[in-house]
């Protein structure tokens, strides 16, 4: 059973990553890559899940990507606009 929230997406999240990750000319990969440095043991594969809304992105995971993405939790989250 796939939980998904609005327009079927199992995370908010997932467009944010993607367009911030593309504006820091990041590959799928060297964002894997990233965060397995700072210790979130994630794969392209994931990051490929996250961005299509087929992934659930636990709160605890939210950290690591604003880290790596210069960005704050709010923005992942939609709440703010940078």
């Amino acid at each position: 059973m796939k939980i998904s929230g609005e327009k079927g997406r199992a995370n908010s999240c997932g467009v944010r990553i993607h367009e911030k990750r593309l504006e820091l000319g990041y590959s799928q990969n060297d964002l894997a890559i990233r965060l397995q440095l700072i210790g979130l043991n994630v794969t392209q594969k994931t990051i490929s899940r996250i961005e299509t809304g087929d992934r659930i992105v636990p709160d605890y995971e939210l950290p690591y990507f604003a880290r790596v993405l210069n960005v704050s939790v709010e923005y992942l989250l939609g709440l703010t606009s940078e």
